[in-house]
C-alpha cells in the first residue's frame, strides 16, 4: 500500500471523493473557469478574495436570474460603493461538483471585463468566489492549475 505521504496530491484527493476542474491562467494572471449556471454555459474568474460569488447584471437575462435590490455595496478591483442586487436559488455546475439553492450577489461588471479585455483576455460571465470554494472544501493546486471540490 503507498502512504499517503508518498501519493500524488491528485491521486489523494480523488481518492478522498474530490473531482478535478482544468483552470486557465489569463494574461491578468487570474485563474478563468468554466462552470454552468442555471443550465446556462459560462466563463468564470476564480477570486479567493471575493467573499460572494458574483454575476455580471448583464447577465441576468442569459442565465435567467431571478433578482432583487440589495443593501450590499460592493467593493473590489478598484471599485467600491457599487449597487448591488441578490438572487436566491440558483443552480450551479462545475465540472461533477452542483449545488442547488446557490445565493450570487449582481453587480456591475464592466470594470473587470474591461481591464480583462485591455489585456487581451476573454470578458468574464462573473466571478467564483470564498462562499462556493468554502461549500466545496476546494482546494487550488495553483501549479498543476487544477481546482479540486469535494462531492
Amino acid at each position: 500500500m503507498i502512504n499517503s505521504i508518498d501519493m500524488p496530491l491528485q491521486d489523494f484527493l480523488l481518492e478522498k471523493g474530490y473531482i478535478k476542474v482544468k483552470l486557465k491562467l489569463t494574461k491578468t494572471n487570474h485563474f478563468e473557469i468554466k462552470a454552468t449556471l442555471n443550465g446556462v454555459k459560462g466563463l468564470f474568474i476564480l477570486d479567493t478574495g471575493a467573499s460572494n460569488s458574483c454575476v455580471g447584471f448583464e447577465a441576468i437575462e442569459t442565465f435567467n436570474l431571478t433578482a432583487k435590490d440589495s443593501e450590499i455595496k460592493a467593493a473590489g478591483a478598484g471599485a467600491t460603493d457599487m449597487l448591488t442586487q441578490v438572487s436566491k436559488k440558483n443552480k450551479l455546475k462545475i465540472g461533477k461538483w452542483k449545488k442547488d439553492k446557490v445565493p450570487l450577489v449582481l453587480f456591475n461588471l464592466t470594470h473587470v471585463n474591461t481591464a480583462l479585455l485591455n489585456y487581451n483576455s476573454k470578458p468574464v460571465d462573473g466571478i467564483i468566489g470564498a462562499d462556493i470554494l468554502k461549500k466545496s472544501k476546494a482546494i487550488i493546486d495553483y501549479d498543476k492549475r487544477y481546482l479540486y471540490l469535494k462531492l
